[in-house]
Protein backbone atom coordinates (compact mmCIF):
# COMPACT_ATOMS: atom_id res chain seq x y z
CA UNK A 1 0.00 0.00 0.00
CA UNK A 2 1.19 3.58 -0.91
CA UNK A 3 -0.40 6.81 -0.78
CA UNK A 4 1.19 10.66 -1.72
CA UNK A 5 -0.19 13.68 -1.80
CA UNK A 6 0.70 16.48 -3.91
CA UNK A 7 -0.11 20.64 -4.00
CA UNK A 8 0.00 23.15 -6.28
CA UNK A 9 -0.33 26.91 -6.26
CA UNK A 10 -0.14 29.85 -8.33
CA UNK A 11 1.03 32.87 -6.52
CA UNK A 12 -0.27 35.16 -8.82
CA UNK A 13 -4.01 34.18 -8.95
CA UNK A 14 -4.31 32.07 -5.47
CA UNK A 15 -5.15 28.67 -7.45
CA UNK A 16 -4.56 25.49 -5.74
CA UNK A 17 -4.82 22.05 -7.12
CA UNK A 18 -4.29 19.61 -4.35
CA UNK A 19 -4.51 15.54 -4.16
CA UNK A 20 -5.11 14.46 -0.87
CA UNK A 21 -4.66 11.31 -0.69
CA UNK A 22 -3.45 9.43 -4.25
CA UNK A 23 -3.99 5.49 -2.49
CA UNK A 24 -2.73 2.43 -4.39
CA UNK A 25 -3.16 -0.87 -2.93
CA UNK A 26 -1.93 -4.20 -4.67
CA UNK A 27 -2.82 -7.55 -3.59
CA UNK A 28 0.30 -9.79 -5.18
CA UNK A 29 -0.77 -12.83 -7.28
CA UNK A 30 -2.23 -16.51 -5.28
CA UNK A 31 -4.28 -18.76 -5.24
CA UNK A 32 -7.06 -19.08 -2.89
CA UNK A 33 -8.11 -22.92 -3.82
CA UNK A 34 -4.91 -24.32 -3.45
CA UNK A 35 -4.20 -26.61 -0.51
CA UNK A 36 -1.62 -25.84 2.56
CA UNK A 37 -0.58 -29.20 2.74
CA UNK A 38 -0.42 -30.65 -0.95
CA UNK A 39 -1.22 -34.43 -0.93
CA UNK A 40 -1.06 -36.11 -4.29
CA UNK A 41 -1.57 -34.78 -7.68
CA UNK A 42 -2.77 -31.22 -7.77
CA UNK A 43 -6.70 -30.26 -8.76
CA UNK A 44 -7.36 -28.38 -11.63
CA UNK A 45 -9.31 -25.99 -9.62
CA UNK A 46 -5.93 -25.47 -7.48
CA UNK A 47 -4.39 -23.69 -10.18
CA UNK A 48 -6.39 -20.69 -10.23
CA UNK A 49 -5.03 -17.50 -9.29
CA UNK A 50 -6.10 -14.18 -8.71
CA UNK A 51 -4.60 -10.86 -7.68
CA UNK A 52 -6.18 -7.25 -6.73
CA UNK A 53 -5.23 -3.41 -7.47
CA UNK A 54 -7.10 -0.72 -6.15
CA UNK A 55 -6.71 3.11 -6.22
CA UNK A 56 -8.47 5.83 -4.23
CA UNK A 57 -7.75 9.34 -5.76
CA UNK A 58 -9.74 12.45 -4.08
CA UNK A 59 -8.97 15.96 -6.17
CA UNK A 60 -9.77 19.40 -6.05
CA UNK A 61 -8.92 22.63 -8.33
CA UNK A 62 -10.30 25.87 -6.50
CA UNK A 63 -9.22 29.32 -4.97
CA UNK A 64 -6.69 28.97 -1.98
CA UNK A 65 -9.81 31.21 0.20
CA UNK A 66 -12.18 28.93 -0.65
CA UNK A 67 -10.36 25.38 0.03
CA UNK A 68 -11.29 25.24 3.75
CA UNK A 69 -14.98 25.80 3.05
CA UNK A 70 -15.31 23.06 0.30
CA UNK A 71 -17.34 19.90 0.22
CA UNK A 72 -15.87 16.78 0.05
CA UNK A 73 -18.78 15.57 -2.23
CA UNK A 74 -19.72 18.38 -4.32
CA UNK A 75 -16.30 20.64 -4.56
CA UNK A 76 -13.77 17.49 -4.76
CA UNK A 77 -13.70 14.78 -7.55
CA UNK A 78 -12.91 11.43 -5.81
CA UNK A 79 -13.27 8.25 -7.00
CA UNK A 80 -12.29 4.31 -6.67
CA UNK A 81 -11.35 1.64 -9.08
CA UNK A 82 -10.95 -1.96 -8.79
CA UNK A 83 -9.38 -4.33 -10.99
CA UNK A 84 -9.85 -7.76 -9.92
CA UNK A 85 -7.76 -10.54 -12.75
CA UNK A 86 -8.32 -14.23 -12.58
CA UNK A 87 -6.54 -16.76 -14.28
CA UNK A 88 -5.48 -20.24 -15.10
CA UNK A 89 -3.33 -22.52 -16.84
CA UNK A 90 -4.06 -26.53 -17.57
CA UNK A 91 -3.45 -29.54 -19.45
CA UNK A 92 -6.34 -31.00 -21.75
CA UNK A 93 -5.45 -34.31 -23.51
CA UNK A 94 -1.76 -34.06 -22.17
CA UNK A 95 -0.73 -32.11 -25.01
CA UNK A 96 -3.21 -29.03 -25.41
CA UNK A 97 -2.40 -26.48 -23.40
CA UNK A 98 -5.70 -24.01 -22.18
CA UNK A 99 -5.27 -20.55 -20.30
CA UNK A 100 -8.90 -19.11 -19.36
CA UNK A 101 -9.03 -15.85 -17.74
CA UNK A 102 -11.40 -13.31 -16.43
CA UNK A 103 -11.55 -9.34 -15.39
CA UNK A 104 -13.80 -7.90 -13.33
CA UNK A 105 -13.06 -3.53 -13.27
CA UNK A 106 -15.23 -1.46 -10.95
CA UNK A 107 -14.81 2.20 -10.62
CA UNK A 108 -17.06 3.82 -7.30
CA UNK A 109 -18.12 7.76 -7.80
CA UNK A 110 -19.91 9.99 -5.66
CA UNK A 111 -22.25 11.74 -8.46
CA UNK A 112 -22.80 11.78 -12.18
CA UNK A 113 -23.57 14.53 -14.45
CA UNK A 114 -27.65 13.98 -16.51
CA UNK A 115 -28.38 16.02 -19.57
CA UNK A 116 -31.38 16.98 -20.82
CA UNK A 117 -32.72 19.33 -23.80
CA UNK A 118 -33.92 22.34 -22.66
CA UNK A 119 -36.54 24.15 -25.01
CA UNK A 120 -36.74 27.51 -23.57
CA UNK A 121 -33.02 28.49 -24.33
CA UNK A 122 -32.86 25.90 -27.02
CA UNK A 123 -29.70 24.12 -25.70
CA UNK A 124 -28.29 20.92 -23.65
CA UNK A 125 -28.19 21.91 -19.81
CA UNK A 126 -26.55 19.52 -17.10
CA UNK A 127 -27.82 18.95 -13.93
CA UNK A 128 -25.56 16.81 -11.22
CA UNK A 129 -26.88 14.49 -8.99
CA UNK A 130 -25.10 13.02 -5.90
CA UNK A 131 -24.98 9.48 -4.41
CA UNK A 132 -23.24 6.26 -4.85
CA UNK A 133 -22.80 4.65 -7.94
CA UNK A 134 -21.01 1.56 -9.64
CA UNK A 135 -19.85 1.78 -12.94
CA UNK A 136 -18.48 -2.24 -13.71
CA UNK A 137 -17.35 -4.13 -16.63
CA UNK A 138 -16.01 -7.51 -16.86
CA UNK A 139 -14.76 -9.39 -19.72
CA UNK A 140 -13.40 -13.34 -20.42
CA UNK A 141 -11.44 -14.55 -22.53
CA UNK A 142 -10.02 -18.30 -23.47
CA UNK A 143 -6.67 -19.49 -25.31
CA UNK A 144 -5.54 -22.90 -26.49
CA UNK A 145 -1.87 -23.75 -27.82
CA UNK A 146 0.19 -26.61 -28.52
CA UNK A 147 3.22 -27.88 -29.94
CA UNK A 148 3.64 -30.44 -32.97
CA UNK A 149 7.51 -31.93 -33.80
CA UNK A 150 8.20 -33.09 -37.13
CA UNK A 151 11.79 -34.98 -38.01
CA UNK A 152 13.09 -35.23 -41.36
CA UNK A 153 16.13 -37.41 -41.91
CA UNK A 154 17.66 -36.84 -45.66
CA UNK A 155 18.78 -39.36 -47.92
CA UNK A 156 22.07 -40.92 -47.94
CA UNK A 157 22.91 -39.93 -51.43
CA UNK A 158 23.51 -36.06 -50.17
CA UNK A 159 25.96 -37.27 -47.82
CA UNK A 160 25.79 -37.67 -44.09
CA UNK A 161 27.15 -34.37 -42.86
CA UNK A 162 23.24 -33.79 -42.31
CA UNK A 163 21.94 -35.73 -39.35
CA UNK A 164 18.30 -34.34 -39.38
CA UNK A 165 15.79 -31.43 -39.91
CA UNK A 166 13.74 -30.92 -37.14
CA UNK A 167 10.01 -28.64 -37.65
CA UNK A 168 8.43 -27.22 -34.78
CA UNK A 169 4.75 -25.93 -35.59
CA UNK A 170 2.92 -24.15 -32.79
CA UNK A 171 -0.43 -23.38 -33.70
CA UNK A 172 -2.83 -21.53 -31.15
CA UNK A 173 -6.57 -19.94 -31.02
CA UNK A 174 -8.20 -17.62 -28.80
CA UNK A 175 -11.36 -16.12 -28.19
CA UNK A 176 -12.10 -13.42 -25.83
CA UNK A 177 -15.57 -11.94 -25.23
CA UNK A 178 -17.64 -8.91 -23.35
CA UNK A 179 -20.96 -7.32 -23.41
CA UNK A 180 -22.06 -4.34 -24.81
CA UNK A 181 -22.34 -2.34 -21.08
CA UNK A 182 -24.06 0.45 -22.70
CA UNK A 183 -26.95 -0.72 -23.09
CA UNK A 184 -29.97 0.46 -21.17
CA UNK A 185 -30.20 -2.09 -18.78
CA UNK A 186 -26.91 -0.95 -16.94
CA UNK A 187 -27.79 2.49 -17.03
CA UNK A 188 -24.31 3.46 -17.59
CA UNK A 189 -25.04 4.97 -20.97
CA UNK A 190 -28.05 7.57 -21.46
CA UNK A 191 -29.73 8.54 -24.61
CA UNK A 192 -30.46 12.46 -25.26
CA UNK A 193 -33.08 13.34 -28.45
CA UNK A 194 -33.62 16.87 -29.30
CA UNK A 195 -34.57 19.10 -32.03
CA UNK A 196 -32.27 21.28 -33.24
CA UNK A 197 -32.47 25.09 -35.15
CA UNK A 198 -32.73 23.39 -38.42
CA UNK A 199 -36.23 21.02 -37.19
CA UNK A 200 -34.18 17.60 -37.36
CA UNK A 201 -34.33 15.47 -34.68
CA UNK A 202 -30.85 14.40 -33.26
CA UNK A 203 -29.88 11.32 -30.88
CA UNK A 204 -26.83 11.22 -29.05
CA UNK A 205 -25.35 8.77 -26.68
CA UNK A 206 -23.32 10.24 -23.61
CA UNK A 207 -22.33 8.45 -20.65
CA UNK A 208 -23.04 10.16 -16.78
CA UNK A 209 -19.84 9.16 -15.57
CA UNK A 210 -17.77 10.40 -18.85
CA UNK A 211 -16.29 12.95 -16.06
CA UNK A 212 -14.95 10.55 -13.79
CA UNK A 213 -11.55 10.17 -12.73
CA UNK A 214 -11.49 6.69 -13.85
CA UNK A 215 -13.36 7.52 -16.83
CA UNK A 216 -16.81 5.21 -17.91
CA UNK A 217 -17.17 1.82 -19.68
CA UNK A 218 -17.00 1.41 -23.63
CA UNK A 219 -19.49 1.26 -26.05
CA UNK A 220 -19.95 -2.29 -27.84
CA UNK A 221 -20.24 -6.45 -27.77
CA UNK A 222 -17.02 -7.31 -28.41
CA UNK A 223 -16.45 -10.63 -29.19
CA UNK A 224 -13.12 -11.99 -31.03
CA UNK A 225 -11.70 -14.98 -32.25
CA UNK A 226 -7.99 -15.29 -32.97
CA UNK A 227 -5.99 -17.75 -34.93
CA UNK A 228 -2.30 -17.60 -35.06
CA UNK A 229 0.73 -20.48 -36.30
CA UNK A 230 4.24 -20.42 -35.79
CA UNK A 231 7.12 -22.12 -37.42
CA UNK A 232 10.76 -23.48 -36.60
CA UNK A 233 13.31 -24.95 -38.89
CA UNK A 234 16.37 -26.46 -37.45
CA UNK A 235 19.43 -28.49 -39.14
CA UNK A 236 21.80 -30.67 -36.82
CA UNK A 237 24.75 -30.90 -38.82
CA UNK A 238 28.43 -32.85 -38.25
CA UNK A 239 31.27 -30.65 -36.98
CA UNK A 240 34.21 -30.66 -35.44
CA UNK A 241 34.14 -27.27 -34.09
CA UNK A 242 31.80 -28.92 -31.43
CA UNK A 243 32.77 -31.61 -28.93
CA UNK A 244 29.79 -33.08 -28.90
CA UNK A 245 30.67 -33.49 -32.76
CA UNK A 246 27.73 -32.04 -33.93
CA UNK A 247 25.85 -28.50 -34.25
CA UNK A 248 22.28 -26.67 -34.57
CA UNK A 249 21.86 -24.43 -37.61
CA UNK A 250 18.73 -22.32 -37.56
CA UNK A 251 17.18 -22.64 -41.03
CA UNK A 252 14.12 -20.29 -39.59
CA UNK A 253 14.00 -19.31 -36.46
CA UNK A 254 10.50 -17.99 -37.13
CA UNK A 255 7.68 -17.81 -39.40
CA UNK A 256 4.27 -16.66 -38.35
CA UNK A 257 0.87 -15.79 -39.05
CA UNK A 258 -2.06 -14.32 -37.12
CA UNK A 259 -5.85 -13.74 -38.25
CA UNK A 260 -8.67 -12.76 -36.45
CA UNK A 261 -12.62 -12.90 -36.84
CA UNK A 262 -14.36 -10.19 -34.86
CA UNK A 263 -17.96 -11.76 -34.26
CA UNK A 264 -19.80 -8.30 -32.77
CA UNK A 265 -18.96 -6.64 -35.73
CA UNK A 266 -21.57 -5.69 -38.44
CA UNK A 267 -19.04 -6.09 -41.79
CA UNK A 268 -15.76 -6.62 -41.90
CA UNK A 269 -15.21 -9.06 -39.67
CA UNK A 270 -12.19 -10.87 -40.79
CA UNK A 271 -8.73 -8.63 -39.52
CA UNK A 272 -5.87 -8.77 -41.97
CA UNK A 273 -3.15 -11.67 -42.45
CA UNK A 274 -0.45 -10.26 -40.70
CA UNK A 275 3.29 -12.42 -41.25
CA UNK A 276 6.09 -11.97 -39.90
CA UNK A 277 9.56 -14.45 -40.69
CA UNK A 278 12.74 -14.06 -38.51
CA UNK A 279 16.20 -15.72 -40.32
CA UNK A 280 19.55 -16.20 -38.69
CA UNK A 281 21.81 -15.20 -41.46
CA UNK A 282 25.36 -15.16 -39.15
CA UNK A 283 26.13 -14.60 -36.01
CA UNK A 284 25.37 -11.06 -35.35
CA UNK A 285 23.25 -10.65 -38.01
CA UNK A 286 19.60 -11.50 -38.30
CA UNK A 287 17.12 -10.95 -41.39
CA UNK A 288 13.41 -9.88 -40.16
CA UNK A 289 10.38 -9.40 -42.35
CA UNK A 290 6.99 -8.74 -41.59
CA UNK A 291 4.10 -8.06 -44.28
CA UNK A 292 0.12 -7.52 -44.17
CA UNK A 293 -2.01 -9.25 -46.65
CA UNK A 294 -5.29 -7.93 -47.40
CA UNK A 295 -8.31 -9.73 -47.21
CA UNK A 296 -11.39 -7.60 -48.72
CA UNK A 297 -11.83 -6.83 -51.98
CA UNK A 298 -12.70 -2.82 -53.56
CA UNK A 299 -15.06 -1.34 -55.17
CA UNK A 300 -15.60 2.07 -57.07
CA UNK A 301 -18.20 4.60 -54.98
CA UNK A 302 -20.30 6.76 -56.52
CA UNK A 303 -17.80 9.48 -57.17
CA UNK A 304 -15.48 7.30 -58.57
CA UNK A 305 -13.20 6.32 -55.58
CA UNK A 306 -12.08 3.19 -54.54
CA UNK A 307 -13.68 1.73 -51.38
CA UNK A 308 -13.02 -1.39 -49.27
CA UNK A 309 -16.17 -3.11 -49.68
CA UNK A 310 -17.65 -5.94 -47.18
CA UNK A 311 -16.52 -9.12 -49.54
CA UNK A 312 -13.84 -10.98 -48.61
CA UNK A 313 -11.08 -12.30 -51.65
CA UNK A 314 -11.57 -15.89 -50.77
CA UNK A 315 -15.53 -15.09 -51.50
CA UNK A 316 -15.08 -14.07 -55.62
CA UNK A 317 -11.46 -16.46 -55.97
CA UNK A 318 -9.36 -14.19 -55.55
CA UNK A 319 -7.40 -16.04 -52.79
CA UNK A 320 -7.08 -15.80 -49.34
CA UNK A 321 -5.23 -11.92 -48.91
CA UNK A 322 -3.21 -9.83 -51.66
CA UNK A 323 0.48 -8.37 -50.23
CA UNK A 324 -0.48 -4.69 -49.69
CA UNK A 325 2.61 -4.08 -47.11
CA UNK A 326 5.94 -5.61 -46.60
CA UNK A 327 9.56 -3.91 -45.91
CA UNK A 328 12.99 -4.98 -44.50
CA UNK A 329 16.08 -2.97 -43.51
CA UNK A 330 20.06 -3.41 -42.99
CA UNK A 331 22.22 -1.69 -41.55
CA UNK A 332 26.55 -2.14 -41.00
CA UNK A 333 29.05 0.28 -38.89
CA UNK A 334 32.95 -0.01 -40.20
CA UNK A 335 35.25 1.12 -37.89
CA UNK A 336 38.89 0.82 -36.49
CA UNK A 337 38.16 -1.98 -34.03
CA UNK A 338 36.80 -3.71 -37.37
CA UNK A 339 39.63 -4.88 -38.80
CA UNK A 340 41.50 -4.89 -35.71
CA UNK A 341 39.84 -8.66 -34.32
CA UNK A 342 41.42 -9.96 -37.65
CA UNK A 343 44.52 -9.01 -37.15
CA UNK A 344 44.60 -10.08 -33.18
CA UNK A 345 43.82 -13.58 -34.08
CA UNK A 346 46.73 -13.64 -36.65
CA UNK A 347 48.85 -12.50 -33.93
CA UNK A 348 47.52 -14.88 -30.92
CA UNK A 349 48.27 -18.22 -33.55
CA UNK A 350 51.90 -16.88 -33.33
CA UNK A 351 54.12 -19.04 -31.32
CA UNK A 352 56.11 -17.07 -28.91
CA UNK A 353 59.81 -16.24 -29.86
CA UNK A 354 62.73 -17.55 -27.63
CA UNK A 355 64.25 -15.23 -25.32
CA UNK A 356 67.80 -14.78 -24.53
CA UNK A 357 69.35 -16.18 -20.67
CA UNK A 358 68.91 -12.68 -18.81
CA UNK A 359 68.97 -12.32 -15.11
CA UNK A 360 65.93 -11.83 -13.43
CA UNK A 361 65.08 -8.03 -12.99
CA UNK A 362 65.37 -6.18 -9.21
CA UNK A 363 62.25 -5.74 -7.82
CA UNK A 364 63.22 -2.53 -6.35
CA UNK A 365 64.76 -1.06 -9.46
CA UNK A 366 62.65 0.87 -11.62
CA UNK A 367 62.30 -0.25 -15.34
CA UNK A 368 62.58 2.02 -18.25
CA UNK A 369 59.34 1.44 -19.40
CA UNK A 370 57.82 1.84 -16.30
CA UNK A 371 59.93 5.56 -16.38
CA UNK A 372 57.95 5.96 -19.63
CA UNK A 373 54.40 5.07 -18.45
CA UNK A 374 54.48 7.52 -15.60
CA UNK A 375 55.47 10.48 -17.62
CA UNK A 376 52.97 9.99 -20.57
CA UNK A 377 50.40 7.48 -21.63
CA UNK A 378 51.12 7.93 -25.42
CA UNK A 379 52.32 5.09 -27.06
CA UNK A 380 55.19 4.53 -29.67
CA UNK A 381 56.10 2.21 -32.51
CA UNK A 382 58.85 0.91 -32.78
CA UNK A 383 60.91 3.92 -34.88
CA UNK A 384 60.25 6.04 -31.75
CA UNK A 385 57.23 8.27 -32.72
CA UNK A 386 54.27 8.27 -31.02
CA UNK A 387 51.74 6.16 -32.61
CA UNK A 388 49.00 8.33 -34.45
CA UNK A 389 45.22 7.47 -34.40
CA UNK A 390 42.07 8.92 -36.05
CA UNK A 391 38.32 7.22 -34.57
CA UNK A 392 36.81 6.82 -37.36
CA UNK A 393 33.61 4.83 -38.43
CA UNK A 394 31.14 4.55 -41.80
CA UNK A 395 27.61 3.57 -41.76
CA UNK A 396 25.76 2.14 -44.33
CA UNK A 397 21.90 1.97 -44.28
CA UNK A 398 19.55 0.05 -46.81
CA UNK A 399 15.63 -0.30 -46.20
CA UNK A 400 13.22 -1.11 -49.11
CA UNK A 401 9.69 -1.22 -48.25
CA UNK A 402 6.45 -2.28 -50.64
CA UNK A 403 3.34 -0.88 -50.52
CA UNK A 404 0.26 0.05 -52.65
CA UNK A 405 0.27 2.94 -55.31
CA UNK A 406 -2.19 3.67 -57.83
CA UNK A 407 -5.24 1.82 -58.08
CA UNK A 408 -5.85 -0.29 -61.41
CA UNK A 409 -9.66 0.38 -62.18
CA UNK A 410 -9.49 -2.29 -64.64
CA UNK A 411 -8.50 -5.30 -62.23
CA UNK A 412 -9.83 -3.27 -59.48
CA UNK A 413 -7.19 -4.01 -57.50
CA UNK A 414 -4.29 -1.27 -56.35
CA UNK A 415 -0.61 -1.70 -58.21
CA UNK A 416 1.76 -2.47 -56.01
CA UNK A 417 4.93 0.31 -55.26
CA UNK A 418 8.41 -0.49 -54.15
CA UNK A 419 10.30 1.88 -52.07
CA UNK A 420 14.15 1.92 -50.97
CA UNK A 421 16.60 4.23 -49.70
CA UNK A 422 20.06 4.04 -49.69
CA UNK A 423 21.90 6.38 -46.45
CA UNK A 424 25.90 6.99 -45.50
CA UNK A 425 27.26 7.99 -42.68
Amino acid sequence: MSATTNLNQNMRDSTIDLTLPDLNISLSRFYPFKRKKLRGKQKWYEKISMSYTGQLSNRISTKENKLLHSNLIKDWRNGMNHQIPVSASFQIFKYINVSPSFQFNDRMYTNKVMREWDTQQSKIVQDTTYGFYNVFNYYGSLSADTKLYGFYKPWKIFGDKVQAIRHIFTPSISFSAAPDFSSPRYGFWKTLSYVNERGETVTEKYSPFSNGIFGTVSQGKQGTVSFSVSNNLEMKVKSDRDSTGVRKISLIENLSANMSYNMAADSMKWSNLNTSILIKLTKGFNLQMSATWDTYTYQLDSYGNPVRVNKPRWTVGKGLGRLSSTGTSFSYTFNNDTFKKKDKKKNDNKQPQPQPNTLPPDPNEESEDDAASEESDTQFGADGYAIWEVPWSLSINYSVNYGYGSFNKKKMEYNGRFTQNLSFS
